[in-house]
C-alpha cells in the first residue's frame, strides 16, 4: 500500500511544472508548452489536406458543368444572344472551319447581332412574326456565309504574306468619314455606327480590317483581272476617243473576264461607290482614268468624267470583277472542306 501510495504521489510530483520559470527550466516550459499544441496541430494538418482535395473536385465538377451548358448553349441551342457573344469574345471557340482554318463564332454573332439590330431599330421588324422569323434565318446564312469568306481570306493572307497595316486601316476610315461639309468627327461617326450597326469603335475596326484583308487577297490571286484591266488601259492609251461601251465587249470576249459597262449620271462628288466620284472629279472633261482598284473589293473600274457641278459628277466606267478569290472559295466549299458546327435552316 506504501508502495503504491509512493508511486502516485511521485507521478503527480513529475507532471507538476516547476514553481518558477528560471533560466535552467525556461527550456522544460517550452518544451512542454509545445507538447500540448501538437495535439492540436497535426488533426488540423490532416483536416486541411481533405478540404484541399475536396475544394479542387468541387471546382472540376463545376468547371466541367460550365463548359458543358456552355458547349450546350452555343451549338445545340444556338443561344445568339449578346451575352453570349461576349464570351465568345473572350473564349475563342469555333463556329466552323474552311480548308483547316477556324471561323470564330465571335466573329459570326457579330454580323449576326449587327444585321438584327439594324432591321429591329431602323427597319421595324417584327422578329415574332413569320416573316421576321424567315428573315432571321435568312441573316444567319449570310452572317455564317460572311464569316466563312473572311476566314479563307484570312488562312490565304498568310499563305501570301499579305497584311493590311495600322497606317492603312487608318487612312480607310479617315475616308470614310469624308463629306460635302467636310470630315465628320471621329466621335460623330462612332455614334452613327452604333446606332446603324450596334458596333463599338473596336468592333467596326475588325469588321473594316478583315475586308481590307479579303480585298487585298481578291486582287492579289485574280491575274485574269489584272490581265485584262491592263488591256482595257492600253486600248485607251492608244485610242482615247474609243467607245467604252464597245471595248468593254471587246476586252470581255479575247480575255473571258465578264467586263461590262455603265454610267453613273448624275452622282454626290463625295459618293460611297468605291472612289470612283472622287477619282472623276480630278478629270477634265472626256479625259479617261488610269485603272482604279475599288475600295468595294468588287474590282478594277476605268472611268471617263461626261460632267460635273458645284456638287455633283457624272462619268462613264469599264468594270472588270474579281471572281478568283469567289471560285476559290466554292472549290473548297464544294470539295466538303468547310464544316459548320451549327444547323442554319435553308
Amino acid at each position: 500500500m506504501k508502495k503504491l501510495l509512493h508511486k502516485i504521489l511521485r507521478k503527480k510530483t513529475d507532471v507538476q511544472p516547476p514553481s518558477r520559470i528560471t533560466s535552467e527550466t525556461v527550456a522544460e516550459h517550452r518544451e512542454k508548452i509545445l507538447a500540448g499544441g501538437r495535439r492540436f496541430k497535426y488533426p488540423i494538418q490532416y483536416a486541411r489536406h481533405k478540404l484541399v482535395i475536396n475544394a479542387i473536385i468541387i471546382s472540376l465538377v463545376a468547371l466541367i458543368a460550365v463548359i458543358a451548358v456552355g458547349w450546350w448553349q452555343l451549338y445545340p441551342a444556338q443561344n445568339t444572344s449578346e451575352f453570349m457573344y461576349r464570351i465568345t469574345k473572350v473564349l475563342p471557340v469555333p463556329v466552323a472551319t474552311v480548308d483547316g482554318q477556324p471561323v470564330l463564332y465571335s466573329d459570326y454573332l457579330m454580323k449576326y447581332l449587327s444585321s438584327i439590330h439594324y432591321l429591329g431599330q431602323k427597319e421595324q421588324v417584327s422578329f415574332k412574326t413569320d416573316d421576321g422569323k424567315r428573315q432571321v434565318e435568312y441573316i444567319k446564312q449570310q452572317s455564317m456565309k460572311d464569316a466563312i469568306a473572311d476566314a479563307y481570306a484570312s488562312k490565304l493572307a498568310k499563305d501570301m504574306g499579305i497584311t493590311v497595316s495600322s497606317s492603312e486601316l487608318e487612312a480607310f476610315l479617315v475616308a470614310q468619314r469624308q463629306s460635302n461639309d467636310g470630315t465628320i468627327s471621329e466621335q460623330t461617326y462612332n455614334a452613327v455606327i452604333l446606332d446603324y450597326y450596334g458596333w463599338s469603335p473596336d468592333e467596326y475596326r475588325h469588321v473594316t480590317e478583315e475586308k481590307l484583308l479579303r480585298q487585298k487577297v481578291s486582287y492579289a490571286m485574280d491575274k485574269p483581272a489584272l490581265d485584262a484591266s491592263n488591256g482595257v488601259e492600253a486600248s485607251l492609251i492608244k485610242n482615247p476617243k474609243i467607245v467604252m461601251k464597245n471595248l468593254a465587249k471587246t476586252i470581255s470576249n479575247q480575255s473571258g473576264v465578264k467586263v461590262t459597262y455603265g454610267a453613273s449620271g448624275l452622282v454626290p462628288k463625295d459618293n460611297q461607290d468605291g472612289g470612283l466620284a472622287s477619282a472623276a472629279i480630278k478629270l477634265k472633261k472626256n479625259h479617261i482614268s488610269s485603272v482604279i482598284k475599288s475600295t468595294l473589293g468588287d474590282g478594277y473600274y476605268v472611268i471617263r468624267l461626261l460632267g460635273s457641278n458645284s456638287t455633283q459628277v457624272s462619268y462613264e466606267y469599264i468594270h472588270i470583277p474579281l471572281t478568283a478569290f469567289t471560285s476559290a472559295l466554292d472549290g473548297v466549299i464544294s470539295s466538303g472542306k468547310v464544316k459548320e458546327y451549327i444547323t442554319i435552316a435553308n
